[in-house]
This record gives C-alpha cells, sequence and structure tokens, in this order.
C-alpha cells in the first residue's frame, strides 16, 4: 500500500453543509427505479441553509473496519441500495490524495480498500416533511467527493446524488434550479443545472408553516409508484402539461416575473395533488390545515402577492413577493393559526425573525392583539385554528453546498467517531 507508513492510525476528514429545496414545478414518478429517472423535468428554489441545512462530516481512516454513519446522533444502516450506489458511483471516480502535514497519501488504488465514517446533522426535525433525504443525499456526496478529490462538476455529481433521492441532485446549487429528466437510458443527462443564483431574486420570503400532523405519510417512493401504475393525469401531465410548465417557469424565474411565477407555482402545486387523488388507492397529503393555509389568501389584493406550494405531507410552503408581504402574511397566518398558550414566541416563529419584527410582533401578547384581516370583517366572529400548525419557519432563496471548518466537525479529529 501506498499509505503514510508512518503510522497507521491517522484520520482524515471533511465537514459540509448543504441545503434543502422546495419544487415549484414537481417532481412525481419515477420512469427508471434503480437509477431515479423522472418521468418529468422539475424545478426548485433552494432554500436558505442558515435555516433549513444538513452538515455532514465524513472520514477516513485505515483502522475503520467497515463503512458507518450516525444520522442526527444515532447509527443507521448503510446496507440500503441508495447509499450503497452513492458510496459505489464516489469510490469509483476518487482520486489520489495527499495531506503533507500530517505525512498522509492515498492512491486511487487504496480508496478501494479503505472504509469512511459518516456523521449527518439535520438542523430541522426529520419528521416535519422537510425534504431531509434531498439535502442528506446530496451532503453526503459533496462531502465524499471532497475527501476523495473527486474531479467531477457539480451537475456530474448531482447525477450520483440523484440516485439516492432524486431531489437531492437539485440541492448541489444555490438559488433556481432545474433537473433536467434526460434522455439517456443510463441517466447520464438526467443532471440538475443551476438557473439563477439565489441574489438573482433575493426580494423573496418564504415562510413554510409545518402542519401538525398525526397521521403517518404515504412516503413518496411508493406513492410515486403508484401514481406512475394507475394514473392516467399522470401520463398526461408528464407528456403534455410539465414541458411546456418548465418553459414558462424558466421565463418567469429569468425575468422575475411574480405574477405568472405564482401562477405556475400554485397550478403546478394543485395538479400534483390532483394526480395524488387520482391515484389508486387515492394518495390525500393535504389536510384541513393545508387548505385553510390556502383559502386564507389574499383574494383581494389585484395582483398575486404570494404563492403557495405543498410537496408530499400537509406542511404549506407560502412564497411572498418581498419582505413587506411577507409581514403583512406572518400576521395574518398568526391570526389565524395562534400557538398553544404554553408555545413560547421564539420556538414558534423560527428562521428569519426579522419578518417577525417587522410584522411588529416581539411577544405572544402582541398575537392576541392581533385585529381581524381586512377581508374578514363582515364575516364575524372569525375561527381560529390554535395548535393546528407546530410553527412557522421564515427564510429565503439560500446559497448551495459549502465546505466548513474543522470547528464543525460531527467527528472525533482522533478516532473518526461521532462526538
Amino acid at each position: 500500500m501506498g499509505m503514510a507508513e508512518k503510522s497507521k492510525n491517522w484520520v482524515l476528514m471533511v465537514t459540509a453543509q448543504t441545503p434543502t429545496n422546495i419544487a415549484v414545478i414537481k417532481y412525481w414518478g419515477k420512469r427508471d427505479e434503480t437509477l431515479i429517472l423522472p418521468v418529468n423535468s422539475s424545478i426548485s428554489v433552494t432554500l436558505d441553509p442558515d435555516h433549513l441545512c444538513t452538515t455532514t462530516s465524513v472520514a477516513v481512516s485505515p483502522t475503520f473496519d467497515k463503512d458507518r454513519m450516525w444520522l442526527n446522533g444515532k447509527e443507521i444502516s448503510l446496507s440500503g441500495s441508495r447509499f450503497q450506489n452513492c458510496l459505489r458511483e464516489i469510490r469509483h471516480r476518487a482520486t489520489d490524495v495527499e495531506d503533507e502535514e500530517k505525512g498522509i497519501k492515498i492512491t486511487k488504488k487504496d480508496w478501494e480498500n479503505l472504509h469512511v465514517h459518516i456523521a449527518s446533522y439535520n438542523n430541522f426535525p426529520t419528521a416535519a416533511g422537510l425534504a431531509s433525504s434531498a439535502a442528506g443525499f446530496a451532503c453526503l456526496v459533496f462531502s465524499l467527493a471532497k475527501l476523495m478529490n473527486v474531479k467531477e462538476d457539480p451537475g456530474q455529481l448531482s447525477a450520483i446524488a440523484r440516485q439516492g433521492s432524486g431531489s437531492a441532485c437539485r440541492s448541489l446549487f444555490g438559488g433556481f434550479v432545474k433537473w433536467e429528466m434526460g434522455k439517456d437510458e443510463t441517466g447520464s443527462d438526467s443532471i440538475a443545472v443551476q438557473l439563477a443564483d439565489e441574489k438573482h431574486w433575493n426580494d423573496l420570503v418564504i415562510i413554510i408553516a409545518v402542519v401538525s400532523s398525526r397521521q403517518k405519510e404515504t412516503s413518496s417512493t411508493s406513492g410515486m409508484r403508484e401514481s406512475v401504475e394507475t394514473s392516467l393525469l399522470l401520463q398526461h401531465r408528464a407528456k403534455e402539461v410539465v414541458p411546456k410548465r418548465i418553459a414558462a417557469m424558466e421565463e418567469a424565474i429569468k425575468k422575475r416575473d411574480f405574477p405568472s411565477f405564482t401562477n405556475l407555482t400554485c397550478t403546478d402545486s394543485n395538479q400534483f395533488h390532483a394526480v395524488c387523488l387520482d391515484t389508486s388507492p387515492p394518495i390525500f397529503y393535504m389536510n384541513d390545515t393545508s387548505h385553510r393555509c390556502i383559502e386564507k389568501w389574499n383574494r383581494s389584493e389585484g395582483t398575486p402577492q404570494v404563492a403557495y406550494t405543498f410537496d408530499a405531507g400537509p406542511n404549506a410552503v407560502l412564497i411572498a413577493r418581498n419582505r413587506k408581504v411577507a409581514a403583512l402574511l406572518l400576521q395574518k397566518l398568526l391570526f389565524y393559526f395562534p400557538p398553544q398558550s404554553d408555545t413560547d414566541l421564539n420556538s414558534y416563529v423560527l428562521g428569519d425573525k426579522t419578518i417577525l419584527k417587522d410584522a411588529g410582533i416581539e411577544e405572544m401578547k402582541d398575537i392576541e392583539a392581533l385585529s381581524p384581516p381586512p377581508e374578514t370583517k363582515d364575516k364575524t366572529p372569525t375561527n381560529k385554528y390554535t395548535g393546528e400548525v407546530s410553527y412557522f419557519i421564515c427564510t429565503r432563496p439560500g446559497r448551495g453546498p459549502v465546505l466548513l471548518d474543522k470547528s464543525h466537525s460531527l467527528l472525533n479529529p482522533e478516532t473518526g467517531m461521532p462526538k
């Protein structure tokens, strides 16, 4: 072996952070289950990693006897095909690595026999239904590629992340991202491309209502499979509807045309959920709270001020045209969906707290003092839906993956075990 003869107990480590993303033109349905090739292209906005992200540390050492992974402090199995595919594809592209300081030299050949330790942490609850697998697999692939000195660009890496989780390919870029469905049956052209960076449309503010959901959702993996097998609407959507919407959405993003963006985002979310209803047996992701989030809309403004989109779960993702609209939207949401009396405001509105300040809300009593939104004037008394929303997250379009310094590491630099 070409590895440093000096000592056998060195540990080499890399830590990275990757954002999550929310699709505005939805991915629903695979044409190839193993390679994770979609039936249509999709477009997403990457969310600010300060508010929603995965941090992953990956380490290699000759003392490790097998690949191991810990998620949020708990060891998980790497035996699943999705992990295995990502690990295999990255190892296959590894190149020579030299760390002169530590006197370590790893050749391309050595990587085949070396094992890795992976520790990953989501700064948001995994169960909240906020695309944790997207950020997770993107981060796994990005950090391993850095550790193993993989020379591929983010687009090519996205084709590997895609084999972990379809939407993960879109988390390798910031801003607005398109996942090209591709034509090749090997999947080589089913990759993510950046349409615009996070600074391109930085007026946008995104408020996510994390809806208290008692039932476990149909997993998106099995839901998609059932839709592909049983929904005629899905066939029509993939062939006739989405290609036109992709083109129109690219244009809307390029021109920062908010009315078109809103129309496309809302109708595509609606159609995705219609496909779910058109599946046998039908899949219900949205619940009463989700529907209320749409109804409590400002229909009185002439031009659209807020777009909504829902993924495979009840959470509402609301995209406000600018900060001023976001502050009004947050007031309205807090009026209709106040927290339980024992909730701390700090844990009810997460992320960018300055929107809360813009809305004039400093403490709980300010929520109680909110006056009914203008459209309710004639329809008194107003229903409030206390406790239906677990919490809100205020965020914005954000950047793609980055490397972090040693201080953020989740593994002990001496042993390569979780800290």
